[in-house]
């Protein structure tokens, strides 16, 4: 019997109080008793609407029916079929606006909890199986992959699938891209990732890490060396910052050099070298998932005040609903509509806070959301020894500064076409190398697209 309850079940959580003193994973995962009763809320759609709004297409409702059944590995398989990253895209995809927003249940009550299902699939299998999978027989093809991220991950382990001999090449000492060095230790624990990341492995795909395309080796050099096609998915890491006055100051910092101070070179440890700010009070600029998790890192890492600080209203913050709860449960201070004009500093240089102004929400812009406008004569000021631009960010420019006859647009993406095929021939791109940056499953999804149009175009099918 199918179960009609309009509401979702609640995903099981450390409390606020507690949490915000560790890094452990806020989200404990459903219980099986959970992940069967949300199971049974799934209709089984013929023409599965929700399977029109994964980027990478997993079959939604045939997984949720292996959950049913209690076929949890079953329900697995089915996930890693299109998925190379089934315990990230659980934990981190905005399932809400995508496959979620699709479900039937949702017209009139919740959706089915479809990445929580999600989720307890992988997490069951990672828990009850060491298996690996067989090395695919080889097609005798060589591709390279530039960069670790989801989008290169995913484009790696679809052609490994198919036989392809794949080598990805990292520019930092750790593979994972922004699942490692931006998403939190508490959104996405490092060892789901490094477990996605030796499933890839035993498929064959090769990882060389501290290989800076662009300068270690060119994308004309790799071709060179045999590789019949090179996939560009180096994601988007160059910060943004907004050009006012104090933003050189000590204790100012990009969102990208915070998380990647705090995920990748653990600097929330007693124990570790790498230095940061233990402030006392906090301010970040910007109202995405990146603000909200170094806002909730800056908690984490004892200050007393941690403030976001964002020029539009509550309605048009980009972040999920769910980190935004998260972030107002641990005690994250929202100053909406509000916007910095200048960094201020302390008598030795140091950030001693930040003058913001008022905003109001005017006419539409370009993008359909309301644009903000100063209000004059609100000028307040905010209490900040540590500052964190979280506005932004876009394509490092080495590849196309190193890449002839690479076309890319004038804020610096890489030009590709739906196949992900960029203006040199044998050279594709996707993710947020080409987007601007987005989310991991779009990323995911750019490379499942170029690693078939990679495929299709060595094996003559293009």
């Amino acid at each position: 019997m199918p179960n009609m309850s309009l509401k979702k079940n609640e995903m099981p959580s450390q409390s606020p109080e507690i949490r915000r003193n560790n890094y452990e994973e806020v989200a404990l995962g459903y219980t099986e008793e959970l992940a069967l009763d949300e199971a049974a809320r799934c209709l089984n759609c013929k023409n599965m609407p929700c399977v029109s709004g994964c980027p990478v297409n997993i079959k939604i409702p045939h997984f949720i029916k292996k959950i049913a059944e209690g076929d949890y590995e079953g329900a697995y398989k089915i996930i890693a079929d299109s998925s190379s990253l089934p315990a990230v895209c659980g934990r981190v995809c905005p399932q809400e606006t995508q496959c979620e927003a699709k479900c039937v249940r949702g017209i009139k009550g919740d959706p089915v909890g479809i990445g929580r299902l999600e989720r307890f699939a992988a997490d069951w299998h990672n828990a009850h199986s060491d298996a690996l999978p067989e090395k695919p027989e080889p097609n005798g093809h060589r591709v390279a992959v530039v960069g670790s991220g989801p989008s290169g991950l995913t484009c790696a382990g679809d052609l490994a699938k198919a036989g392809y001999d794949v080598t990805v090449f990292e520019a930092l000492h750790t593979p994972g891209g922004v699942l490692v060095y931006g998403i939190p230790e508490f959104r996405l624990p490092k060892a789901i990732v490094k477990k996605e990341i030796s499933t890839l492995r035993a498929l064959g795909v090769k990882i060389e890490t501290n290989m800076v395309i662009g300068k270690s080796l060119t994308i004309d050099e790799l071709l060179e060396d045999g590789f019949e096609a090179v996939y560009v998915g180096t994601g988007a890491g160059l910060p943004r910052f907004m050009g006012i006055p104090g933003e050189n100051l000590c204790g100012v910092y990009s969102a990208n050099e915070f998380l990647t101070r705090v995920n990748l070179m653990k600097a929330y440890r007693e124990d570790s070298d790498t230095p940061i700010a233990h402030a006392k009070n906090v301010a970040v600029v910007g109202g995405g998932n990146v603000a909200m998790d170094a806002a909730r890192c800056a908690k984490r890492l004892g200050a007393e005040t941690v403030s976001i600080v964002y020029r539009r209203s509550e309605a048009e913050l980009p972040a999920r609903a769910e980190e935004v709860e998260h972030a107002k449960e641990e005690g994250i201070e929202f100053h909406l509509l509000s916007n910095p004009t200048e960094i201020l500093a302390d008598e030795n240089g140091n950030c001693a806070g930040i003058t913001c102004v008022k905003m109001g929400l005017g006419e539409p812009d370009e993008s359909g959301r309301r644009r903000p406008v100063v209000i004059e004569g609100s000028e307040f000021r905010l209490d900040a020894d540590c500052v964190i631009m979280a506005i932004g960010t876009s394509p490092n420019p080495l590849i196309r500064s190193t890449t002839e006859g690479l076309e890319c647009a004038k804020w610096g993406g890489i030009i590709a076409d739906e196949d992900g095929l960029t203006s040199r021939d044998r050279v594709y791109a996707g993710g947020d190398a080409v987007t601007g940056a987005a989310t991991v499953i779009l990323a995911m999804g750019a490379g499942k697209t170029a690693a078939a149009a990679i495929d299709r175009k060595i094996m003559g099918n293009a």
